[in-house]
């Protein structure tokens, strides 16, 4: 069966090519342990992995913030800086402050060439904020003062007690600020975004934003563009500023409906809604049939639509070993029409994801910190949130490369620098490092993309083994730190964090090598009791010379010579 779908000429493309990052969320009270989880895929094939740290600093009066274009590095301008910037590893910070991010581009007349870029909004809030809501109002008054220097964009924003989507777009090149809406997710629902505006109708009546924020001229705006005439009741912050049209559907919403069955039953219906049969939309929030843990996420980062139509690792373009491989950019043109791959949510071009796990911390009256523990009720309420000490804080799960194939490690939300392997600076897209834990993966992915199918069962027994280890090292690690000051938990945080990067990717290149030489010229090495099979004087023997798979075999035969 083909697996390339067609879905409408090319006269009717308006979406941006640049379909890239997703983003998915738990609240709360849809947690095993009431910790928020939010993950993030930066998805790009410009994107080297290293985990970004920036150490908290008081700053004179007077200090200004020079702004880079986080994409391009063009310099856009100065803001003035404040007097105290919190600490931040990769995209959360020492108080569990953490946003991600994917971009949806829209009306392209509202792309801003001045002010402030989305990745500069993000790193700013997390420098300057401690809640949700402080980044949201930081990030949106910075875009009014100074204006908006990117596509549309959506935000995870989340801190210990919320989980928010904030939906962004410039005003074009010649009005400076932008237009936004910020929806609460409920405590009890997950949501998820991927490069689709996903916030529709707003709950104007919220005057005290108990769940919502949102523009002054949010409507107003649309109304003077001619992008909208209804009633402000009846506006959609997406289907104004991002129309949905079939590439929105099959290559970004599909992702979230992939999300949304893996923990709702009720999901599967919306596959005709995502291949552009139904127009009955998805909702922006569900509530799921389960608990979710910190290890469903990274599963959930690791999806290829498996197990649905939409599975990449099926199908002629596939391949004999089912690689999710494409070569080319999402689509291609052929003749007069527009063609689209799959776009699955684990993808080769990644350069870093992370889930972040967003942890309650308890201190008792005495001022001493403490950890709590679980409760065995089936539903997780307020009082059974698993609260951890605030030495502890939360935990910044970053993996790099490909999430397939990645380890996702556990880095503390308050350690004082980075491991080396994840190191800004430490090789980078054009230059090899050996000491990278980027190459690494690397090493491993784009070996395992040649035979697929074959590899991958290899890599996931490592993966499971490692992550194994680390959810039963870091509630040990909790407990360690509680009695400690606040100095020694986070000298030991940064050893703990350290120690797990360095061995994990040392294991890593342990994996490159074994896979490198048992599947070698397309062979397949013989093992015995965990080591290859050599003959009784020592040498190695031959090895399997598996064929391609007998399915391949009997759709390809005739074009083969044979008697």
């Amino acid at each position: 069966m083909k697996r390339l779908t067609l879905l409408f000429s090319l006269l009717a493309i308006s979406y941006s090519l640049t379909l890239a990052c997703t983003n998915f969320m738990a609240g709360k009270k849809a947690t095993t342990d009431g910790s928020i989880l939010i993950s993030y895929a930066a998805d790009s094939y410009s994107l080297y992995g290293f985990l970004r740290y920036r150490a908290a600093a008081d700053h004179e009066e007077g200090a200004m913030r020079e702004i880079k274009d986080w994409d391009t590095g063009k310099p856009l301008g100065q803001i003035p800086e404040v007097s105290h910037t919190y600490s931040v590893v990769g995209n959360m910070n020492e108080h569990q402050l953490a946003i991600g991010e994917t971009t949806y581009g829209g009306r392209e007349e509202l792309y801003g060439e001045t002010g402030i870029d989305y990745g500069s909004l993000i790193y700013i809030a997390l420098e300057r904020c401690k809640t949700a809501r402080e980044a949201i109002e930081c990030m949106t008054s910075l875009v009014k003062e100074y204006g908006y220097a990117s596509e549309g964009e959506s935000f995870t924003i989340a801190d210990t007690e919320e989980v928010w989507i904030l939906e962004l777009i410039g005003k074009g090149k010649d009005e400076k600020g932008a237009v936004w809406v910020a929806c609460r997710i409920p405590d009890d629902c997950v949501s998820a975004h991927a490069n689709q505006a996903r916030i529709t109708q707003i709950d104007f009546t919220d005057k005290k934003h108990k769940n919502w924020y949102w523009s002054e001229d949010v409507v107003e705006f649309a109304r003077k563009k001619g992008y909208y005439s209804g009633e402000d009741k009846d506006f959609s912050f997406s289907d104004t500023y991002n129309p949905l049209d079939l590439s929105g559907l099959y290559v970004c919403e599909a992702r979230v409906w992939s999300f949304f069955r893996q923990v709702n039953k009720e999901m599967d219906k919306y596959y005709d809604y995502v291949t552009g049969k139904s127009e009955e939309r998805m909702p922006l929030y569900i509530k799921p049939d389960r608990l979710l843990s910190a290890q469903d996420f990274k599963k959930f980062m690791r999806d290829q639509y498996e197990g649905t139509p939409l599975d990449i690792t099926k199908g002629d373009d596939a391949g004999p070993w089912n690689t999710k491989l494409r070569y080319g950019s999402l689509g291609f043109k052929l003749d007069s029409l527009q063609y689209w791959y799959e776009r699955p949510i684990a993808t080769q071009q990644t350069g870093w994801s992370f889930v972040a796990q967003i942890r309650p911390t308890k201190v008792t009256d005495d001022g001493v910190q403490v950890t709590g523990k679980k409760k065995k009720a089936k539903k997780q309420t307020e009082d059974s949130r698993i609260r951890v000490s605030e030495n502890a804080g939360g935990i910044f799960w970053f993996g790099v490369d490909d999430a397939a194939t990645n380890l996702y490690v556990p880095m503390y939300c308050r350690i004082k620098s980075v491991p080396e392997c994840y190191r800004e600076g430490n090789g980078d897209l054009y230059n090899y490092s050996p000491t990278s834990a980027f190459w690494t993966y690397n090493q491993v992915a784009n070996w395992a993309y040649t035979k697929y199918s074959a590899m991958m069962p290899d890599i996931r027994k490592v993966q499971e083994e490692w992550e194994e280890c680390f959810n039963k090292l870091v509630p040990q690690t909790d407990s360690i730190v509680a009695t400690m000051t606040d100095a020694e938990a986070r000298e030991y945080l940064t050893k703990f964090s350290a120690t797990q990067a360095t061995v994990s990717t040392a294991a890593w290149k342990k994996l490159y090598e074994y896979l490198l030489v048992k599947y070698l010229d397309g062979q397949q090495r013989k093992e015995e009791e965990g080591k290859f099979k050599r003959n009784d004087w020592g040498e190695p023997v031959g090895p399997m010379r598996p064929s391609f798979p007998e399915e391949w075999l009997r759709r390809f035969a005739p074009d083969i010579i044979h008697e």
